[in-house]
């Protein structure tokens, strides 16, 4: 007896620019302006208007905001979640973000291949660990997790920063997965030298 299969219409759908709301191609228009390109995330979450405008409202309050974390180690807490749940949309992106910020072109690899072999200083070896630990086991997180954080001067609130991107990125990962999301072709030789 043969297999039903189904392949939902969105797997393959893009939002049209044009067909956009004004507030939504606006951000869209204002990204392509500063990458030269729209990264592949805007045009799928597009399809959802309502959630593209949480999400990115959220994407901004972890990721824009005023931290304790650098931009790098936050685009590092992206890469190392990203690799540990097979996101390769996020893996690519956020690596290529990680290699501008960190202005090392070799460090969004290691991370995303095994980010115990990554030249990463003492703090942010505890950072993905914690990411980690986070993404995987946050029901098992003790008080010996805290302490190491603030071990190599994380706050309290740089340890929720931690937590939140985590988990936000656990979010973007599964969506990533079942829309089918690819990453643009311009992400992957952003920022090698």
């Amino acid at each position: 007896m043969p297999k039903n299969t189904y392949h939902p219409a969105f797997l393959d759908a893009m939002a049209e620019l044009d067909s956009l709301e004004p507030d939504i191609r606006a951000q869209i228009e204002e990204v392509a302006a500063k990458t030269g390109f729209i990264p592949n995330v805007f045009l799928k979450l597009a399809l959802r208007p309502a959630e593209f405008r949480a999400f990115f409202a959220y994407y901004d309050a972890l990721m824009v905001k005023e931290s304790g974390l650098t931009k790098a180690e936050r685009e590092m807490i992206v890469v190392v979640t990203s690799a540990a749940n097979n996101c390769l949309y996020c893996v690519v992106a956020h690596g290529a973000i990680l290699r501008i910020y960190s202005k090392n072109p070799r460090l969004s690899d290691q991370v995303a291949t095994n980010y115990l072999m990554a030249e990463l200083s003492p703090r942010q070896r505890a950072i993905c660990d914690f990411a980690l630990k986070v993404s995987a086991r946050a029901h098992s997180l003790s008080d010996d997790d805290y302490a190491a954080l603030h071990e190599v001067g994380l706050s309290d609130d740089d340890i929720w920063d931690v937590g939140a991107i985590t988990a936000f990125f656990g979010l973007s990962n599964r969506m990533a997965g079942l829309t089918g999301m690819t990453p643009n072709p311009e992400f992957y030789s952003m920022a090698r030298g």
